[in-house]
């Protein structure tokens, strides 16, 4: 379990091909956050697992399945991408951001960026997640928990308002048109969606 709070920006060292995915290799840079091997670790919004046995300044290894790489964008990554990093949250975490999962719904395309006078970022998710977003929701992107600043179900998009905090501490400052996202949707709305086709009907 995450928060959408990203705590730091880490950089891809390796990334190679295995006879089960893909192998990961992510140098966590100024974080001092030192993770004990099968600790879970959001890495732009997909939870990874630690695979080696990391010592301060050590890099972080992690293994990614073929549903992952089909699911997500972590194959996407080339050596030298920056990637928002997050540890997972304990009981006593400060729910600063809302409540993530590190199941990535989805990949959503960037359409347009626009910076003035605000920055913000239209995103196409697939179709089947429009129904989870909602005006002023949450969603999260790339490993980070945004609020939905508009919504359009016909036109299938939303969109984001990225504050200066948030292009500062993490890798969204970075996105253009065409760049694919990770994108999980509030898991609050999905139960509640779910419970609604499935089960309402009938009371």
């Amino acid at each position: 379990m995450f928060t959408g709070i990203v705590q730091a920006v880490g950089s891809v060292v390796a990334s190679t091909r295995t006879p089960s995915g893909l192998r990961l290799e992510i140098e966590p840079l100024a974080w001092d956050h030192t993770p004990s091997p099968g600790d879970s670790i959001s890495v732009d919004g997909c939870c990874l697992t630690v695979v080696n046995v990391p010592r301060r300044g050590d890099r972080w290894h992690f293994d990614a399945v073929p549903e992952t790489l089909a699911k997500t964008t972590v194959g996407d990554r080339l050596v030298g991408d920056a990637v928002n990093l997050e540890h997972a949250a304990t009981a006593s975490t400060l729910l600063g951001g809302h409540v993530v999962q590190g199941h990535v719904d989805g990949v959503g395309v960037v359409e347009s960026i626009v910076t003035n006078p605000e920055w913000r970022v239209r995103i196409r998710p697939p179709a089947d997640m429009m129904q989870y977003m909602t005006p002023k929701g949450s969603v999260c992107v790339s490993g980070v928990s945004l609020t939905l600043a508009a919504v359009s179900p016909g036109q299938g998009w939303f969109e984001v308002a990225l504050i200066p905090t948030t292009l500062e501490k993490t890798n969204l400052k970075a996105l253009e048109p065409g760049s694919r996202v990770n994108i999980e949707a509030d898991t609050l709305v999905k139960t509640m969606v779910h419970w609604m086709k499935h089960y309402a009907a009938g009371q």
